[in-house]
């Protein structure tokens, strides 16, 4: 509905005035969109994550002793599962979800593109409770992002790290996150199915079962150490999926950024955009698709009138414009910006060029009211109006 009055909208004002003149396989990442449950709260700010080489000396002290071989014997895969479970937690943003695990009573572990660009996240722990977590660290080119959780439980479960050195070919793992978002304390479980080094990264290849919303989650050895964090799968191939190797994630926690072989954007396995989205954040997203189509149209209007004015400038402007416009035309707004005349033939055109302007103007404005009552982010309003130098008169 919101999509069809933006549109709706624009058709009117359009109406209102003269026409202007003159199947292969891709790698998914397993985060999804928020998905049908109880949206989380909003984010307490959208400052971009600290850089990696900014956590503290003291985040080491809390980083848990390597875990035994796999080899080890290993406890019942019922009790191991019983034991680790209330480390694992969904992630919730405003538009995504995922997964991630405790490695420290403070410290989570989850991958870069389940936070995205958000400082704070909502953490939903096994039980059902949720807090805040802040975005401490990242590493980019490992897809790991490292969180500290607002409210500290003093005897929470917690992870221990692995390594890939003791890891075999073969060897049993398992899974546990919040597939397609809502799934949440889901467990699978499957094999090493191969270890490879790609763009500077080892990635843990496995045949457990993998869907969008692992993302974040641990893979885990049958001794209940967590070996890599779950990264990426391919759409349409069951039976083939990616963690980062768990040794990437101690360089993060000791607080060393991305090494200079690493490059994310190189790999053939990196993680896309997902693409789940509950009814809520759906019709948002059309309504904001809806919203940039109807600036776009505004913009090509505004874009012909740019020309008419630098015409009207050149042939019938006497005197100087002082001060500079993303578009030379909202001089028109500035009392202080035409110091010049316009000459006594040109009248006629003149008041035909304000009068498309202010058109442009109220269409804008009316646009704007429009995605603003249905809840499209005030910060995506004016990203898309610079994008369009259309934000003139939101500013």
């Amino acid at each position: 509905m919101a999509a069809v009055a933006i549109a709706a909208t624009v058709w009117w004002m359009s109406s209102r005035q003269a026409a202007p003149s003159a199947a292969s396989s891709v790698m998914v990442p397993l985060s999804v969109p928020s998905t049908a449950v109880a949206p989380a709260p909003a984010p307490a700010s959208l400052s971009p994550a600290p850089p990696a080489d900014s956590v503290p000396d003291r985040l080491t002290a809390t980083l848990p002793e390597p875990a035994p071989s796999s080899a080890d014997t290993p406890a019942a895969l019922e009790d191991l599962i019983a034991r680790v479970m209330p480390a694992v937690v969904t992630i919730q943003t405003p538009t995504s979800r995922g997964s991630g695990f405790f490695v420290a009573p403070d410290t989570l572990i989850t991958n870069v593109h389940v936070v995205g660009t958000e400082s704070t996240v909502t953490i939903r722990r096994s039980n059902g409770t949720t807090t805040t977590a802040r975005v401490q660290a990242t590493s980019p080119a490992f897809d790991i992002a490292v969180l500290k959780v607002a409210d500290v439980i003093s005897n929470q479960t917690i992870i221990p790290l692995g390594a890939t050195a003791s890891v075999r070919i073969g060897e049993e793992v398992i899974a546990i996150g919040t597939p397609l978002g809502f799934l949440q304390n889901t467990v699978s479980r499957g094999i090493v199915s191969g270890l490879r080094d790609i763009g500077g990264a080892t990635l843990v290849q496995t045949d457990a079962a993998i869907n969008p919303g692992n993302s974040g989650g641990p893979l885990l050895n049958r001794s209940g150490a967590v070996i890599g964090i779950i990264k990426s799968g391919y759409v349409g191939s069951d039976g083939l999926a990616f963690a980062v190797a768990i040794d990437h994630a101690r360089a993060v926690l000791a607080g060393r950024g991305d090494p200079s072989g690493a490059t994310p954007g190189s790999t053939e396995y990196q993680a896309l955009s997902p693409a789940v989205a509950a009814p809520s954040d759906q019709r948002r997203l059309d309504a904001t698709r809806a919203y940039e189509e109807a600036i776009g149209q505004l913009a090509r209007r505004a874009d012909d009138l740019d020309g008419q004015w630098k015409s009207f400038v050149a042939q019938c402007y006497q005197g100087r414009i002082v001060g500079t416009f993303d578009r030379p035309w909202f001089a028109l707004w500035d009392p202080r910006a035409m110091l010049g005349a316009v000459a006594s033939s040109c009248t006629p055109y003149f008041d035909d060029l304000r009068r498309r302007a202010t058109d442009i103007q109220h269409a804008v404005t009316a646009v704007d009211e429009v995605a603003r009552a249905a809840d499209i982010y005030p910060g995506t309003r004016r990203d898309v109006l610079r994008k369009y130098r259309l934000d003139y008169w939101t500013k």
